[in-house]
C-alpha cells in the first residue's frame, strides 16, 4: 500500500464531519490497522467509564514485526495530521504496544497476549463503535484482488 494512498485516506477520515474529535483520530487509527491486516479490531468509547482516555482502539497482529509496522504507521500518519504521541510502550518486545495520544489509546497485541490481559473483557460494558467494513484490508479502493491500475489511480 502506498504512503500517498494511506495519507489521503487517513486525512479523509480525520476531516470527516461525521466523526468529531477524538473519534476521528480513533477511526483513522482503526483504518490504518485494518488496512495493515490487523485482526479483531475494536473501537470502544470509555469516556464515561475512565479518565484515562475517551476511546480505546484494540487490534491484534500476527507477529511482532507486523505490530511494530502498524504502530510506526499510526505514529507517522497522526504526526502528518498534527497529532503527537505522548507515550509509546512495548515497542521493542511488540507483544503489546500502547500508543497514548491523550484522548485515545491504541493497543496493538499479539493475539496470545491479548487473551492474557483481556482488555476486551475488562471494558465489556463500554460502548463499542461500529467500524465500517471498508476499513478492513481488501486491497486499495475495495478491490478484492489487490491489483491497482497505477495510471488510473496516479498514486505513484
Amino acid at each position: 500500500m502506498s504512503t500517498g494512498y494511506t495519507t489521503k485516506e487517513v486525512a479523509k477520515i480525520i476531516n470527516n464531519k461525521h466523526f468529531e474529535y477524538p473519534l476521528n483520530q480513533a477511526m483513522a487509527s482503526a483504518w490504518i490497522l485494518g488496512n495493515q491486516k490487523g485482526i479483531n479490531l475494536k473501537v470502544i468509547n470509555v469516556n464515561e467509564m475512565s479518565s484515562l482516555a475517551d476511546y480505546f482502539v484494540l487490534a491484534s497482529a500476527n507477529n511482532p514485526t507486523q505490530a511494530r509496522a502498524m504502530s510506526e504507521n499510526i505514529e507517522r500518519q497522526m504526526k502528518k495530521n498534527g497529532f503527537l504521541c505522548q507515550s509509546v510502550e512495548g515497542h521493542s518486545e511488540a507483544n503489546w504496544i500502547l500508543l497514548d495520544y491523550g484522548d485515545i489509546m491504541i493497543h496493538i497485541f499479539l493475539e496470545t497476549t491479548r487473551e492474557v490481559y483481556d482488555l476486551d473483557g475488562l471494558w465489556k460494558d463500554a460502548l463499542s463503535v461500529d467500524i465500517p467494513q471498508e476499513y478492513y484490508f481488501t486491497g486499495q479502493e475495495g478491490d478484492e484482488s489487490g491489483v491497482i491500475d497505477v495510471e488510473e489511480k496516479n498514486y505513484f
